[in-house]
Parts: C-alpha cells; structure tokens; sequence
C-alpha cells in the first residue's frame, strides 16, 4: 500500500501539502492540488486514518452534498417539490428511528464548493453526491477516504457506488412516443449542464432516437441548466429563430415548464404549435395547463436506495463497488399532443 511519503515525492511536495489536499483546505494552489489528487489516483493511496475507520468512534451523521443549478428561483421552484428535496425526504425516511443526522450542503459547481465537499468529509461518516460535484478521479479519491454512494452519476462508473435512472430506455421511449404517434419530425432539446451525467445521457438518448428515424431533424439544442429560468431562456431564443420545431423535449420537468410558460406568453399553443415534454415528473408537471408529459424516475426511490446503500458501505468498506440502474416510465398527458380524454 503506498504511504503519504511516498504521495508526497511523487508529486513533488511536502507531506502537509498532501495532508491539506486530502482534507480539502483552500490554502493549496489549484495547479498542486490537481497534481497531487492525480498522483492519490495514479498510486490508489489512502490515508491511514480513514483506512482505519471503522475503529474510530462513529459521528452519526452522514452528508448530501448537491449542486445548485441556476441564478434565482422563479415560479414553481417558489412552491413545489422538486428533485433535491424528494431526494432529501427519501433520505432522511431511511434514517428515521435510527441515531444518525443527515447534513445538508449545496452550492454552484467549480473549485470552492469541492472544497466545501472536501472539508464536509471529515465531519461524517459517509457522504450521498448527488449528480456530480467534482471530477470523477476527485470523487474516486474521496470514496477512498470515507464511504461514498453517487446519486444519478455515470453509469460506468466502476470506482464507487452508483444508484442511477434509465435515462436512455425513458428518453427513447418518449422519442418514439413522439415521432411515432404524433409524427413530429423537427424536433428541439433542451439538455441541462454539460456537467451532468444526466443531462448528457438524455440528449445523447433522444439524438439517436431521432438518427434513427429518417426524416428527423434535430434542431435547436438548446442550452440550459435544469432551471426554470433557463428554460424560459431557451425558448426565447427559439422564437427569436424561427421556424419553431414541432416538438421540444427538455431533460427536466423545471427547464420543460419554463420552456411551456414562454411559449405561451408569446402566444404560441402548447401543443397546438409546439409539443413540450420533460423528464423527472415533479408534482409541478401535473397541474400546470396543459399538463407536461414527461419521463417519470423514481425519486424517492433514488434517494432510499442510495441511503441504504450508503448505511451498508458504512458497516462495510471491503463491499464491491456497485452501480444500481433503476428503471424510468413515460408519462403521456396533454403537453405533447395527446387529447386529454385519451390520458389515463
């Protein structure tokens, strides 16, 4: 097993650089910090202390860290439920009569909220990363450290534990529902942050979809960042294009939302001229008018899985790491162009 000593030379500096490296402290320079997570993850190092963990005394209180996506809340993000906090209920239903805390800490993705994520480390006894706040050698890193379970990260991730949707068989589904039944051929998307595996699944799903299909176009690829907001944002941006696509699927329900609302207060009908469809199904995509057809995942499903997963890893670190991919279901209403007596 390699040792700090042996960290520290490879990457050229002293063994409290590695030290504060490990323990997330912002008094390490960008540039020596990557150089010496890259050596941690080249050498497979990890510290004593946390390799001893399961000897120490128990903090009770375990951690989720998640990203903040967006600048301000607008609409329905005011008043509904939606990802993070179905995910933060699900959780905390699993620790319930049990004498373990949950932590809470979100923020923007970049370096200073890695620190916080970093520094958080040392105050649990394992942490739930929702999406993915840091460079997956970074997490691997840290999963070596304390236990750590990844919700909705890479399917191919084989360093850690992962609990994960099918974004690919929902957002085909939904693809096929779209060019199949109704015969929409010029297509939009709205995929989210390009730092998330969600995001990019979901896209990469419904451009197949639609390769496979003659006659498709894929056209506009909009950008967005799973915000209401930014859904509006992007439909503002279709109308100021024209011609609009027949359909726009967004890969959330907030950005999908964003994108119906827009629309219509320009005076386009949704679905008359437009179809919009989401993925998640949030309360929200249920009672806005029309009501959003979406890909329905588990939420709290997502979030208990993870949990248990996370408590299992916790009374053992030699487990397998271990990827659970759990299944999605579309959910056709009005906002696609079905008629409203034919939704279930």
């Amino acid at each position: 097993m390699s040792t700090v000593y042996e960290v520290a030379d490879r990457a050229g500096v002293s063994t409290a650089t590695v030290s504060r490296v490990i323990h997330g402290s912002a008094l390490v320079r960008p540039d020596t910090r990557d150089r010496v997570l890259a050596v941690i993850e080249e050498m497979g190092y990890v510290p004593d202390g946390s390799a001893q963990g399961l000897s120490r005394r128990r903090k009770d209180i375990i951690g989720l860290a998640g990203l903040e996506r967006g600048v301000t809340e607008v609409g329905i993000e005011k008043t509904s439920p939606l990802f993070m906090d179905e995910l933060v209920h699900a959780v905390e239903a699993v620790l319930r009569g049990t004498d373990c805390s949950l932590l809470l800490t979100f923020g923007p993705a970049g370096e200073q909220f890695q620190r916080r994520v970093r520094s958080l480390s040392g105050k649990v006894d394992g942490l739930l990363i929702a999406e993915e706040v840091m460079p997956p050698a970074q997490l691997r890193a840290l999963a070596r450290r304390i236990p750590v379970v990844s919700i909705a990260g890479r399917p191919d991730e084989r360093g850690l534990d992962v609990v994960a949707v099918d974004n690919t068989a929902g957002m085909r589904a939904l693809a096929a529902h779209l060019i199949g039944c109704h015969g929409y051929r010029r297509l939009g998307f709205v995929p989210g942050p390009a730092d998330s595996p969600d995001a990019r699944d979901r896209l990469a799903a419904f451009r197949q979809a639609a390769v496979e299909h003659p006659g498709c176009v894929l056209d506009p690829v909009l950008d967005g960042d799973f915000s209401e907001a930014s859904g509006a944002a992007a439909a503002r941006r279709m109308l100021a294009a024209r011609p609009l696509p027949d359909a726009v699927a967004c890969a959330n329900d907030q950005m999908a939302i964003g994108v119906l609302l827009a629309l219509q207060h320009a005076g386009v009908s949704v679905p008359g001229d437009v179809a919009v469809t989401g993925f998640d199904d949030i309360y929200a995509s249920r009672v806005v008018t029309p009501a959003l057809t979406t890909v329905g995942q588990p939420l709290r499903e997502l979030g208990h899985r993870a949990a248990q997963r996370l408590r299992s890893r916790i009374e053992d670190r030699d487990l397998a790491p271990r990827t659970e991919i759990l299944p999605t279901q579309c959910q056709i209403r009005a906002s696609c162009g079905c008629p409203p007596s034919a939704v279930p």
